[in-house]
């Protein structure tokens, strides 16, 4: 008795691969293959690029947020002064920063100055943040104090101030020229409030990555903030940096213990609801792309189901020779299935090399159209970053095997069913 072939035997492989290259002439569909193969790579290019696009925004955007703002901010619970006014400094700053330094987890506290003035430099206005901070804990900041993007010399900041890049070129400033910070909130006098006015020289500009950031932020050292705000013996906040901004859940109890008078906001609940919107956009245009291959891949049915009838004489004659239902399965699923592979890996080639090459791309792009295709202002950072993850990679191509697969099956089946007689008859 002779021994039956096993399954995906060598002589299968081969008429798959003989129907595959057929031309038109010889009844193959070998146009409605390319189409196939082409529409595969695309779609899976586009959900790689997009997936890569989507985890180098994000992480551009926290790593901007964790780099030039505090992980965790401390408040004082708004009580009234003597005056019956609400009032929300923290006279003990010294005292709480220590409490709140010792926490496992915390590598930094703080305190902070903060104050809205109206910057003006070479005939030109803005308003601005400024930020009164000691410069111990200003170069601990790694996004402000990048030497790779800042210009002047930072080790000068007690002797002025440091600038976004931003404020630097709405007002035409730059290191050694002098800034001049106007505050509503000046001196009591017995006639009200008069608005103070300093001026300081621009020791150091820095670019934070966000436009928003840079646009708005001056620092200024923190004795000298507390004199230019009203700040004597007080300060607004204290700012805490963690080693982990990712592991808040592990810290805020100790937080919460060495301060329990305060309030404690993360960089989680400032930007958290821009980071939920992100992933829910992210997941949208996850759905959005899976429908694509999917679309693509059905390109494979219209094509098996077209090389399906022009075979039907040789489906016939393969299974009066002894060939099996599952044997004829096999070879119209190995048709359609190569081309889904051979898709699949052009578009993860191509799609990788695009996001290991966007800034060249975008580059390209960018000088094609005449500038501008990129604004910081709307999209907050300056470039368009990728992120390209192992995860997401094997989740395009999994996706992308797994539908060219199942697509596959059904026209397999419908050549596996045909009866031998019929397909005779009618090829």
């Amino acid at each position: 008795m002779a021994q039956s072939p096993p399954p995906f035997a060598r002589f299968e492989w081969m008429i798959a691969w003989r129907y595959l290259r057929a031309s038109r002439a010889d009844g193959g569909v070998s146009v409605m293959t390319w189409i196939s193969l082409v529409g595969i790579a695309l779609a899976v290019f586009a959900l790689i690029a997009t997936l890569a696009v989507r985890s180098g925004f994000r992480a551009e955007f926290v790593d901007t947020i964790l780099g030039a703002n505090a992980h965790v901010t401390y408040y004082a619970v708004t009580r009234l002064d003597d005056a019956g006014r609400p009032d929300r400094l923290i006279r003990d700053y010294d005292t709480v920063a220590a409490r709140l330094r010792a926490v496992p987890g915390v590598t930094r506290a703080a305190p902070l100055v903060k104050g809205q003035v109206l910057a003006s430099g070479q005939g030109r206005s803005a308003g601005v943040q400024v930020y009164g901070m000691s410069a111990e804990d200003l170069a601990a900041l790694p996004r402000i104090a990048d030497p790779a993007s800042g210009t002047g010399d930072l080790a000068r900041y007690g002797e002025g101030v440091s600038i976004g890049a931003g404020v630097a070129g709405m007002l035409g400033l730059m290191p050694g020229d002098q800034i001049k910070l106007i505050s509503p909130d000046g001196a009591r006098t017995p006639f009200g409030t008069t608005p103070r006015v300093g001026v300081y020289e621009v020791v150091h500009v820095f670019s934070a990555g966000r436009y928003d950031i840079d646009a708005t932020r001056i620092y200024m050292p923190f004795a000298e903030a507390q004199s230019f705000f009203n700040r004597d013996g007080a300060a607004d906040e204290i700012e805490i940096m963690l080693d982990d901004p990712e592991a808040l859940a592990r810290v805020m109890p100790g937080l919460w213990q060495a301060g329990p008078e305060g309030i404690f906001q993360t960089w989680q609940d400032a930007s958290g609801a821009f980071l939920r919107a992100l992933e829910v956009e992210d997941n949208v245009m996850f759905v959005i792309l899976s429908v694509l291959v999917l679309i693509a891949a059905m390109n494979i049915v219209s094509g098996l189901i077209m090389l399906v009838k022009n075979k039907q004489a040789d489906i016939g004659i393969l299974r009066t020779m002894g060939l099996t239902e599952g044997g004829v399965l096999r070879v119209f699923f190995l048709c359609g299935a190569s081309v889904g592979v051979a898709g699949t890996l052009i578009g993860t080639v191509t799609g990788c090399l695009f996001a290991l090459y966007i800034d060249p791309i975008f580059a390209l792009v960018n000088g094609i159209s005449g500038g501008g295709v990129w604004d910081p202002s709307i999209r907050g950072i300056y470039f368009l970053p990728a992120q390209l993850k192992t995860d997401d990679v094997l989740t395009a191509v999994g996706l992308s095997l797994f539908l060219s697969c199942v697509v596959t099956i059904f026209p397999a089946r419908r050549a596996a069913r045909m009866h031998p007689v019929e397909a005779l008859r009618h090829g």
